[in-house]
C-alpha cells in the first residue's frame, strides 16, 4: 500500500494563515489592552523630552478648539491622580498662523506665573461666555478683570521669552506629526487622541497605559 500524501489546497492554506493571524491578534490583545496602530501610534522619530527623569505627557491644544475644551475636565480630573513618575506639559499647537495669537496667550500666562487660574478661565471666556478675544488689548482688559495686571500682559505678550516658547511649539507641532487637536504625546514616543482611544474615558486609560509602557522602556 502506498503511503498517502497530504496536500493542502490554496484555500486551505489561506484558512490556516487567517487562523494563525487571528490567534496572534487574540494573544496580543490578551497581553496588552491597547493596540499600536489602533489606540495609539508611534512617532516617526523619538523626540527629546523636557521632564528629565519623569515620563512626559504633552497635551497639544488650541484654545478655540471645542474638542480641547470638552477634554479639559477629564485632564483636570486625571491630574488629581497623575502617576508619580509622570509630568503633564500643556503645549499650544501651531498648525496654521491663525493659532499663533492663542499660543501667545498661553505662554504669556506661563511667563507671568498665572496659568492657574487663567488657563481654565480663558477656555471658559471663549466657549462658555463667547467673548471675542482677538487683540492683546482685549486680553489685557479681561485679565485685569480677573485679578492680573493688564499692563504686564501687554508687556509680556511679545517678549523674548514668549517668542522662544512659541518657536518651540511650532517646531514640536511638526515633529510630533499632529494633524489636529487635542493630541497627546507620551514621552516623545507615542501619539494618541480621543478618536484613536475611543472616547474621553478611554483616552485617560490609554495615557496611563502608555506611561507604564514608557517607564518599562526607560528602565530597560
Amino acid at each position: 500500500m502506498h503511503a498517502s500524501v497530504f496536500r493542502m489546497t490554496r484555500p486551505g492554506i489561506a484558512l490556516v494563515l487567517l487562523a494563525g493571524l487571528a490567534l496572534s491578534l487574540s494573544t496580543r490583545a490578551q497581553e496588552e489592552p491597547f493596540i499600536e496602530g489602533g489606540h495609539y501610534e508611534l512617532l516617526d522619530e523619538v523626540q527629546a523630552v523636557q521632564t528629565g527623569d519623569k515620563v512626559e505627557v504633552v497635551e497639544m491644544f488650541w484654545y478655540r478648539c471645542p474638542h480641547c475644551y470638552r477634554l479639559e475636565p477629564y485632564i483636570i480630573d486625571w491630574l488629581k491622580n497623575i502617576p508619580e513618575n509622570a509630568e503633564y506639559v500643556p503645549m499650544p499647537a501651531l498648525l496654521n498662523p491663525r493659532w499663533e495669537f492663542d499660543a501667545r496667550v498661553y505662554y504669556t500666562f506661563e511667563a507671568l506665573g498665572v496659568v492657574d487660574p487663567l488657563h481654565a478661565l480663558y477656555f471658559d471666556a471663549i466657549h462658555k461666555h463667547r467673548q471675542n478675544m482677538d487683540t492683546v488689548e482685549k486680553l489685557a482688559a479681561w485679565a485685569e478683570g480677573n485679578g492680573v495686571d493688564g499692563q504686564a500682559i501687554q508687556n509680556t505678550f511679545t517678549s523674548f521669552a514668549v517668542e522662544n516658547r512659541l518657536n518651540l511649539a511650532g517646531v514640536m507641532s511638526r515633529k510630533y506629526g499632529i494633524t489636529g487637536v487635542p493630541a497627546i504625546i507620551i514621552d516623545g514616543r507615542y501619539r494618541t487622541s480621543v478618536s484613536l482611544a475611543g472616547g474621553h474615558d478611554k483616552l485617560i486609560e490609554v495615557i496611563n497605559f502608555l506611561i507604564e509602557k514608557a517607564t518599562v522602556l526607560r528602565a530597560g
